[in-house]
């Protein structure tokens, strides 16, 4: 009788144990099984927080649910805190795919040996930091480089601090026109946004930042900026920005072509069908095209030279 009872519990715990766990580190209830039956590991994606969480939250669940019907495997979103951590989260494996700003997908592919720049905007190619200033600063627009000479003595903000668009070029165009970050009044913030960057100027907390030209234009269009009271002085040369990241361990886990098809996933978002419109509006593009690694070597180099690659 004790052996039957004993067997009795056996066989109902042994499902239970079979659920607690999940293959390669994966959620209980992540893995859908494919059409042998199979678990299949969902496929993570994530972003540089680098505007509202609100806005990334819409955008890339949107994108989650795109993929997943074109990939036909579970497609999850997971946001980070910052961009630091969107690289660290690469690098180990929590996040597949990843959309970097040139900097940031500098570093992940540097540390991920075998990473690919897949996909980008059509803007990303000739993309462009601004300089914004409060109007109660008497700064003036200007359009040479030596323009930011100018810029000595007032207080000044970046975004985040791996921020290319708000960081990184900014500085290089600074350090170009022979001004140096001691030379602002107190030492330059960091707003850790390109939406903050535009806040604190408005308020007065800072006469200048810098930050991602799109974003500018998009909050523009939205009417969120009070134009009374900031102004675009400059905008930089342009360079190459923003960039999806894959990890080659996705081949193992869902086939050698699965690369190729996400970036033809990308790729075919068309403005004509209303959700995929949706989605390209909330990016600020048109479409996206295709990238390569070696398209972001003048951002490895601007990045070793300031010291934020080593």
């Amino acid at each position: 009788m004790k052996r039957l009872l004993l067997a009795s519990l056996v066989s109902l715990l042994l499902p239970l144990a079979a659920c607690s766990s999940s293959p390669e580190g994966g959620s209980a209830s992540s893995p859908l099984p494919n059409a042998q039956g199979e678990a299949v590991r969902t496929f993570t994606t994530g972003a540089i927080p680098d505007q509202d969480p609100e806005k990334l939250q819409r955008l890339y669940g949107k994108l989650a649910t795109y993929l997943e019907a074109k990939l036909g495997v579970p497609v999850e979103y997971k946001p980070v805190t910052d961009y630091a951590a969107a690289v660290t989260a690469f690098k180990v494996g929590d996040l597949d795919m990843v959309w970097f700003g040139g900097l940031t997908g500098v570093q992940a592919r540097l540390q991920v040996p075998g990473a690919e720049a897949l996909a980008q905007r059509d803007i990303d190619a000739e993309f462009r930091s601004v300089f914004i200033a409060n109007k109660n600063s008497d700064l003036q627009p200007f359009e040479d480089l030596q323009g930011l000479y100018a810029l000595r003595g007032r207080s000044f903000t970046f975004g985040s601090e791996s921020s290319t668009s708000g960081r990184l070029m900014p500085q290089y165009f600074l350090q170009q026109a022979g001004v140096k970050l001691e030379d602002f009044k107190g030492e330059p913030g960091f707003s850790d946004s390109h939406d903050a960057t535009i806040k604190l100027v408005t308020a007065g907390s800072y006469e200048v930042g810098a930050l991602n030209e799109q974003v500018w234009e998009s909050r523009l269009k939205e009417g969120a900026i009070d134009t009374s009271k900031v102004q675009v002085i400059w905008r930089t040369p342009t360079y190459y920005d923003y960039h999806w990241v894959i990890n080659p361990a996705v081949k193992e886990r869902y086939g050698a072509d699965f690369v190729d098809k996400v970036q033809a996933a990308l790729l075919s978002l068309d403005p004509a069908d209303p959700d995929q419109k949706e989605i390209l509006e909330l990016f600020g593009a048109q479409k996206f095209i295709p990238t390569e690694n070696k398209n972001y070597a003048q951002i490895e180099a601007v990045g070793r030279q300031i010291g934020k690659i080593k």
